[in-house]
């Protein structure tokens, strides 16, 4: 058996030992992740571009924001994009509230990375990031985004 592990950074080494003697193989591509409760990963797991793109941890903090296509997911730096297997409810989980924000039934991003915020038509928000790219906040959103940022 395979799982993917996202616990803190403080109990990984004893959670994947405890696996590992019982047989349970860890693998950051594995559809079951073993989560903590009410604990959030510092790190995501996500790979290049590319079909045999190298795995890397990322933190949290180099995250600007994650959109999803189908069955996977783009993970946007300043600079760079990674892909990850993950849905994104599952990253939503996995990600502190106070630091990310889900905006549409397709992005989360990252508080810390918004540049500017823009009211928009219908109760919708344009934000730029940092990286200058601009992710739409969608009506269904627009109420918990308010809350979120607090406006």
């Amino acid at each position: 058996m395979k799982i993917k592990l996202a616990v803190s950074e403080e109990r990984y080494e004893e959670i994947a030992k405890e696996l590992t003697d019982k047989g349970i193989e860890i693998d950051d591509s594995s559809g079951l992740v073993l989560t903590e409760t009410d604990r959030y990963v510092s790190r995501l797991s996500v790979r290049e571009f590319g079909e045999d793109g190298s795995r890397l941890h990322i933190s949290v903090d180099d995250v600007v924001y994650i959109e999803a296509f189908g069955h996977s997911a783009e993970v946007h730096g300043m600079e760079d994009v990674w892909q990850t297997n993950d849905r994104l409810y599952q990253l939503q989980m996995m990600l502190d509230p106070k630091q990310f924000v889900r905006i549409s039934n397709s992005v989360i991003v990252n508080k810390k990375q918004i540049k500017d915020i823009r009211p928009s038509f219908s109760q919708k928000f344009v934000l730029t990031m940092k990286n200058s790219d601009r992710v739409e906040v969608t009506r269904s959103y627009y109420a918990a985004f308010k809350r979120s940022i607090g406006i």
